[in-house]
């Protein structure tokens, strides 16, 4: 109740204010509806998966280009849930090469934490290491594999006989059918042999997607990121299971459902009462660096920042932009 009161009252305080035409970027961290245009083209142009939207008509702000009312990336994928970023930390796993590792500590073999060689897993190895009850190596290395074979002769056990694995193969290969045959499991004709049949796209690793859109705020003068999410079936996600992608801290402090204001759509919003403070500080931290504050580039940090509190959503705005 209190959070619609207030949007209420901003809303009627935007909509009665002056549009601010002065930049104070440097010493409030705020964007002119002008600066908000140009970080934006900035970000289309690095990235551009980021396009500009118009919007629907009668929504529309007249302090924006008619075309540049907000911006969109759509599909983004989202493969884990914030809990898992939970797991990892709880259980000291490891993210290597994109995959999940736990930690090694069997003590005296990778004890510091390492992945084992191939060659720590051969029986050479194993022997070497004079480990009581070794049932065996895990992985057995025979260096002298094609050498063993032709020198086994024909009664030995060498390599198995291949000469008729094309013939075994196209007997049970149905796509090696004989014309005929293909002709009338086809429906038409077969000129070939062959037939084309439809593969199951069971191996595909479906995920949840987001639509990611940025828009202008005219109250506090920031960026407002808006999250709208479809679950693995490209069914669209309701607010709390959205709010899984979100931390939970967030969750409780920033995260509201509004109107999309320029499609009208519940969507699922960070609120941007904190967004100045955070631009703030890092315009101060380029001053003190040396470095000429850039408006242009305030969306790749407010994205920066927002991906701390989204961070299983992997959208592109990776920049060198340290916060």
């Amino acid at each position: 109740m209190l959070h619609r009161l207030g949007d209420t009252y901003r809303s009627v305080v935007s909509s009665l204010s002056k549009t601010n035409l002065e930049s104070a970027f440097v010493e409030k961290g705020t964007l002119t509806p002008d600066e908000f245009v140009e970080a934006g083209d900035q970000l289309v142009f690095k990235f551009p998966t980021w396009q500009w939207e118009a919007g629907e008509p009668s929504r529309r702000a007249s302090y924006l280009p008619q075309d540049k009312q907000f911006l969109i990336t759509r599909n983004v994928p989202s493969k884990d849930r914030v809990r898992a970023l939970d797991y990892v930390l709880e259980h000291k796993t490891r993210t290597e090469d994109e995959w999940l590792l736990p930690e090694t500590t069997n003590g005296g073999q990778a004890g510091d934490g390492e992945l084992r060689d191939i060659d720590d897993l051969t029986g050479d190895d194993a022997k070497a290491s004079g480990a009581p009850g070794d049932a065996g190596p895990i992985i057995v290395a025979q260096d002298d594999f094609l050498d063993g074979a032709a020198s086994s002769g024909a009664g030995g056990t060498g390599l198995p006989d291949f000469s008729d694995l094309d013939a075994q193969l196209a007997e049970e290969d149905p796509a090696a059918a004989s014309a005929p045959a293909a002709a009338s499991s086809a429906g038409a004709p077969g000129d070939g042999g062959y037939f084309v049949a439809d593969a199951p796209d069971d191996h595909v690793v479906r995920t949840r997607t987001y639509d990611l859109s940025i828009t202008y705020d005219k109250y506090y003068q920031t960026p407002r990121l808006w999250l709208f999410g479809y679950d693995e079936n490209g069914k669209p996600l309701k607010p709390e299971l959205i709010y899984e992608d979100v931390l939970s801290e967030y969750v409780e402090k920033t995260v509201t459902v509004d109107p999309h204001p320029l499609t009208g759509t519940p969507t699922v919003s960070i609120h941007p009462c904190k967004h100045s403070l955070v631009m703030k500080k890092v315009v101060q931290d380029w001053v003190e660096q040396g470095i000429t504050p850039r408006h242009d580039l305030a969306i790749f940090v407010f994205l920066k920042f927002i991906s701390g509190i989204v961070p299983t959503i992997n959208y592109d705005f990776t920049m060198d932009i340290e916060i």
